[in-house]
């Protein structure tokens, strides 16, 4: 586990962008929205979660409006979620450019759901996967 802590608020807010997107993405059939989705989920996996735009964005401009935080978290839960998101969403882009449709649609849509379950009830599917995965695994 990390010794670094992170607010649990900041990954929810990101939740929240990442839903919006990814509804837009449904809604607009847009490969190239779902690309910039994944290049955020790219960076939250690859530098850490507390490294990704959407969290800068809430450390520049929601964290400082906000009371200070009184719950943290391990940070690598929520990093192996982004990994989890940037693999539906680069499953999405081959389904939009390359095809099938359905494909680019229906990896989207679970993207989209598993962000939504978090952003509206705290409910981080990604997070609970790497617990079981860290529980099987050792």
């Amino acid at each position: 586990m990390s010794v670094e802590r992170i607010d649990v608020r900041g990954p929810r807010f990101g939740a929240v962008l990442s839903t919006v997107v990814l509804a837009a993405v449904l809604i607009s059939g847009s490969g190239w929205l779902l690309a910039l989705q994944a290049l955020v989920f790219a960076v939250g996996a690859a530098a850490g979660v507390q490294r990704s735009p959407y969290a800068w964005l809430f450390r520049t401009a929601v964290r400082p409006r906000l009371s200070a935080p009184t719950d943290f978290e391990d940070p690598a839960p929520p990093r192996f979620a982004q990994s989890v998101g940037l693999f539906f969403a680069l499953v999405g882009l081959v389904g939009y450019f390359a095809g099938p449709q359905w494909l680019g649609l229906a990896a989207t849509g679970c993207a989209l759901a598993a962000a939504f379950l978090n952003a509206a009830f705290g409910y981080c599917l990604g997070c609970e996967m790497y617990l079981v995965l860290r529980r099987t695994v050792g």
